[in-house]
Parts: C-alpha cells; structure tokens; sequence
C-alpha cells in the first residue's frame, strides 16, 4: 500500500516524530565529528581545511534543522542541497585528510554525519528513495578512498542499511497512521448508525408494530393496512441493519439528576426505587441510560406478558451507576436474543446494549423461561 502527497500532508502524526529524531542525529553526528577533528587535525594535510569543513558541516546543521522543521518546505529543492552538502564535506576529505589513511579505511571529516541526507531521503519517500541517497553517497566515498576494499566497505554498506531500514520503517508508520485513520472514521460512522437505528426502534419500527398488530386483530380494512405497515417495519428494520456511514454527534456537557427521568416510567405495573439524594450524569448519559430503561420496560411489556410487573432499581456507586430492570414475566428462551437480532430485531442488540456500550459501560441480561426476566445496566461514573 503507497499513500500519496496529499495523504501525507493530512498525517503528521508519525512523521514528525521522525523529523525530529533526524534532528537529534544531525546534532549528535556533528558533535563526533567535530570530537575527531580536535584529536586528529594535527596529522591532516591541511588542517585549517578540516575546520572549514567542521564549520560548513555547523551552519547546513543548522539551516537544514530549522528548514526541515516546516513540513511544506521537505520537498526536492531542501533534499537535493542536503545530499549535495553531505557530499561536498565527504569529498573534501581527499584533499584534507591524509589520503594514504582514507585507503585504509581511516574516518572521513563528516563520519557518520554524512548520513543525515540519508536519513531524510528515506523518510520523505520510503526505502527506495532512502536507498538511492546512499548509494549516490557511497558513490562519492569510494572516490574519496580510491576505490572499494574490504577495509573501506564498512561505510558505505552501513548508509544502504539505513536507508533502506529508516525508509521501510517510515512507510509502516505512515501507512499504519493511514490505516487507523479510516478504521476511526468507520467506528464512527457505525456508531451514528447505531444511535440513529436506536432511535428509529424506539419510535417508528415500534407503531409500525403497533399498526401491525392492531391491524390483524380488527380485521377488514384494518388487516391491510397492518400487512403494509408490516412490510415497511420490516423493510425499514433491514435499512437499519445496513452500514451507512454519517458524521460522528457532538456530545452534551450539562449534568442532570437520573432519577427524574427513571420516575416518568413509574405506573401501577412498574415500581421504582432510587436513592434519596440526586443521581448526577452527564446530561446525554442520563438520556441514554432512561432511554435504554425505556427499550427494557417495551420489551416487558410486549413480551413478557398482560399481567406482568417490572421492578426498577438505581443504584449509585463511587465509580459506576447501575439500574437494574427486573420482571415476573414468562422469561427469555434460550438463543431468542441471537435469533431476534438476526431478524433485525434490535431492541436488546442496539436499544439497550448498543447504548450503554457507546457510554462505555455494560449490560448483562438474566432470564429463564418462566422466572422473568433481569436487564442490568452498569455505566462508570
């Protein structure tokens, strides 16, 4: 996988962290080179050559470094004058260094500074850009040293290895941030999905069923107009089940007390019971809590039978809250939870467990057939 210019620009992420390590290396490159220059000039040709040399090396340190620090200038014109600098400085060493010394393998003035342009090629472009830059490199020290020997090789194979290692290393990270940065914008395109599928189950798909329903119990012109609204739930229930990507809803920051919202769902058939002292959430995690509590008690309600009862229980934790919807009704089979969110039933899949685990919290659901049915919602504090 290749990511292009434009995709590059739009991920700084990991290569600036690259940038700045070719930084730290330039740097400490310079400061050995200049550590061999002060033991050695004595025994060079022409010494005050080498610290010409060690003071260009300074200043192209210090122009490169702040040059490469802007992204939009990283482009050909900044990388061809650094390779042509590292150059310049290595084969100044044939008429600096004493050449008798060069052939057998003695250090050239710039030493391992000379790989800094390596090193960019190879990040501004991968491992056959890095590659390139070394060999052009390894090119101008073998003119240096008059020829290739297995005294001289050890340079000249260690730059190839760079580039082709620092370019390698580059394009995964580059690649991978690519990656991650469509994995984020599907999770939260699949998490909108979700919020609006719930939403829509806890209105429209639920009086499509009510329509449905009704419809086959009166008869007559009634039972069409139940068959048609059953078509559609079932036709709106498989858009729901559809991946369709949408932008991610901004989040509430207002804290509200939970306990007004669970008490609107208080009636003869549901009993609840909550601390005396306010339950504070974040204003949307307490709607999507009372909205989950809202999806349990339906299902009590159409499922669990005419005469059954709920229970609602709030209970508040140091780190968590968690409500716990209880029924006396006929209990959940075995498997059916599986089955209904295969049908694309999802009043349990999505309504209830899909809201608590955007909130970050749980969901666990006890039920056997005939014992009722238990929903327990945990959400951290």
């Amino acid at each position: 996988m290749s990511v292009g210019g434009d995709e590059r620009r739009r991920l700084p992420g990991l290569e600036g962290p690259l940038w700045r390590a070719l930084l730290v290396f330039r740097f400490a490159a310079l400061g050995y080179a200049a550590v061999l220059m002060v033991n050695n000039f004595r025994e060079y040709a022409w010494p005050l050559g080498g610290w010409l040399i060690v003071a260009a090396m300074t200043v192209w340190t210090a122009v490169s470094s702040l040059a490469y620090a802007r992204p939009e200038r990283r482009g050909w014109p900044l990388l061809v004058a650094d390779l042509a600098v590292a150059a310049g400085c290595l084969l100044a060493s044939r008429w600096i260094v004493n050449p008798s010394g060069l052939g057998v393998g003695a250090p050239t003035l710039p030493m391992a500074w000379v790989a800094s342009p390596v090193v960019a090629w190879a990040i501004s472009g991968g491992r056959r850009r890095g590659a390139i830059a070394a060999i052009l490199l390894s090119v101008a020290d073998v003119i240096v040293r008059n020829g290739f020997s297995q005294a001289t090789a050890n340079g000249p194979v260690l730059m190839i290895l760079v580039g082709i290692g620092v370019g390698h290393i580059a394009r995964l990270a580059i690649d991978a941030e690519a990656r991650l940065q469509r994995a984020i914008e599907l999770e939260a395109s699949t998490r909108e999905r979700e919020r609006l599928a719930r939403g829509i189950h806890d209105s429209v798909l639920q009086v499509l069923a009510l329509v449905q329903r009704r419809g086959t119990e009166l008869g007559g012109e009634a039972a069409e107009l139940g068959r048609l609204a059953g078509e559609q739930e079932s036709v709106l229930r498989s858009l729901v089940a559809a991946n369709s990507p949408a932008p991610a809803a901004a989040p509430a920051v207002a804290v509200i007390d939970l306990r007004p919202l669970l008490n609107a769902y208080g009636s003869a058939a549901v009993t609840i019971a909550a601390p005396a002292t306010p339950v504070l959430l974040p204003a949307s995690v307490a709607a999507e809590v009372a909205a989950a509590v809202g999806a349990a008690l339906d299902n009590v309600e159409r499922h669990a039978g005419e005469r059954a009862r709920a229970w609602i229980l709030l209970e508040e934790l140091a780190d968590r809250v968690t409500v716990s919807v209880r029924d006396d009704g006929t209990g959940i089979p075995d498997g059916r939870l599986a089955e209904a969110e295969r049908d694309g039933r999802l009043g349990v899949a999505q309504s209830i467990r899909g809201r608590i685990r955007d909130l970050g919290g749980s969901v666990t659901v006890s039920s056997a057939r005939g014992n009722g049915t238990e929903v327990e919602l945990t959400v951290p504090r």
